[in-house]
């Protein structure tokens, strides 16, 4: 991790953006202290999980369509 400060940073934004697209990763310092760390993003994480798609799971047995289907001919729909 490379550390810079905040003039730093403004200053050279272009080049720091551009070695964060190579995994570089940047500490930015204002007055000394930490602000901010730029590193890049992981691309697996890009799509949280409640919005990726689910292998559909086979299970032995009757689909649960032919049992809807089953049952409305049992009931007389």
């Amino acid at each position: 991790m490379k550390t810079v400060t905040f003039t730093e940073f403004r200053q050279h934004a272009a080049a720091c953006l551009n070695a964060v697209e190579q995994g570089e990763t940047f500490r930015i310092l204002r007055h000394g202290k930490p602000v901010a760390d730029l590193k890049p993003i992981k691309t697996s994480n890009a799509v949280p999980s409640w919005k990726r798609c689910i292998e559909p799971i086979m299970l032995k047995g009757i689909s649960v369509s032919d049992m809807i289907v089953k049952e409305r001919d049992d009931y007389g729909r």
